[in-house]
């Protein structure tokens, strides 16, 4: 992880970014059996330049819920990193205020990356019970990205797509997000601080589509912002 005072390039999400990133999901399958739950498997960087970011994510677990309610439920599993070899995952739990009450008790911590163990941990979730969609949000990777590249394509084979969001515009770190993404079937995109609304909206369409499918996206699309109505549209005419 690059010292907490040295400034990372940022790259801010382009509408190509995000035309990209959403043609992508809207091409992603989705498996789900009909009255079940969705699972969605929530992945979080947690080393020390993480906690603005860590904050911010907090208020948006909420909101992921809200966006799912109707759907039949949404289980989300909080799986983090940070520290010296620190990666613990919570139960999966189906409501806001449980998982908010997680996500508030952790303290970002300096430390290098993990994303191997998180990736092998999603392996593992998903061979007892089906998930339905990985959601990384990182800046950073310190790790053997063929080792990364291996695990996204086992869960690739087991229709587990990984999207990654990128925070900042760290270039090795792209690379491997985007590597991760492709082979696992699911999508990258780059945001910063600027683009907070967007990285909200983009999670929302996710966890939508791990709880409910493609059908439910359009549903969710309605008086919903240009992003997601862009993504629902795209569902219509595949």
């Amino acid at each position: 992880m690059a010292d907490d005072d040295k400034t990372l390039p940022t790259t801010k999400s382009t509408q190509s970014d995000v035309d990209a990133f959403l043609r992508k999901v809207a091409a992603t399958p989705n498996l789900k059996q009909s009255g079940r739950r969705g699972r969605l498997m929530f992945a979080m960087d947690a080393t020390a330049s993480r906690q603005p970011s860590w904050d911010r994510a907090c208020q948006i677990q909420a909101e992921m819920f809200e966006a799912t309610a109707a759907l039949g439920g949404l289980d989300v599993q909080l799986v983090f990193y940070r520290g010296f070899r620190q990666c613990q995952a919570s139960p999966w739990v189906g409501n806001a205020k449980d998982l908010l009450k997680r996500m508030t008790s952790v303290t970002c911590l300096g430390g290098q990356t993990q994303i191997d163990r998180v990736l092998n941990h999603a392996l593992k979730e998903s061979r007892r019970e089906k998930v339905d969609a990985v959601v990384f949000v990182g800046d950073c990777m310190e790790e053997d990205v063929d080792k990364l590249c291996h695990h996204a394509g086992e869960l690739g084979l087991l229709g587990v797509p990984v999207f990654m969001f990128h925070e900042g515009g760290e270039p090795i770190a792209r690379r491997a997000f985007e590597q991760i993404a492709r082979l696992s079937g699911g999508a990258y995109c780059p945001f910063d601080a600027s683009s907070a609304q967007q990285l909200k909206e983009l999670l929302s369409a996710v966890a939508v589509f791990a709880a409910g499918g493609r059908p439910a996206l359009a549903d969710y699309s309605r008086g919903k912002g240009e992003m997601v109505r862009l993504l629902s549209h795209q569902v219509g005419n595949r």
